[in-house]
């Protein structure tokens, strides 16, 4: 169900500290947000209704699993139709190394990042892409050398502190 709530400041407090810890007790989540336990969970479960907390999920330390490689790409269609967005789309949500795609403003279509086992892994996708004749006009590839930080939460309370 996706139902809009009014939120207010302890609302959007709580979803930034699901979003730092979602394993925290319901205990230790009230203390933190000043309400007693039984309301607070009442809200969780309020924000779970309403869709405003999509889901719960480990954060891995994919470094140590071994050598990855992350790439964004630019991509820019041959046409600017409603179908082939959805055709390039529909092509990319299939393919599990493509862990973000977005449509944007400027110069391409979209940005897109992947997370291959290395660069022969990388080009091996990039020409199953264009061999499948979706839309691809032209691709540019950047490889990340290093990310020095990567944040994994979003500033909620910053965006959102004139909740009343």
């Amino acid at each position: 169900m996706n139902t809009r709530l009014k939120l207010d400041r302890i609302d959007v407090r709580i979803l930034a500290e699901l979003q730092r810890n979602g394993r925290i007790t319901n205990v230790e989540l009230a203390e933190l947000v000043h309400l007693s336990p039984s309301p607070c969970l009442m809200r969780v479960k309020k924000l779970q209704k309403a869709g405003y907390i999509a889901g719960y999920s480990a954060q891995i330390d994919i470094a140590k699993l071994g050598e990855t490689l992350t790439v964004f790409t630019e991509f820019t269609l041959r046409n600017h139709r409603q179908i082939d967005f959805a055709r390039f789309q529909e092509a990319l949500e299939k393919i599990d190394s493509c862990v973000e795609c977005h449509l944007i403003s400027g110069g391409y279509d979209y940005l897109v990042k992947f997370v291959t086992a290395g660069i022969v892994d990388y080009q091996t996708i990039i020409e199953a892409l264009i061999d499948r004749e979706i839309g691809i006009d032209r691709y540019f590839s950047y490889v990340v050398i290093k990310s020095p930080f990567v944040k994994t939460q979003l500033p909620l309370t910053r965006l959102f502190a004139d909740r009343e």
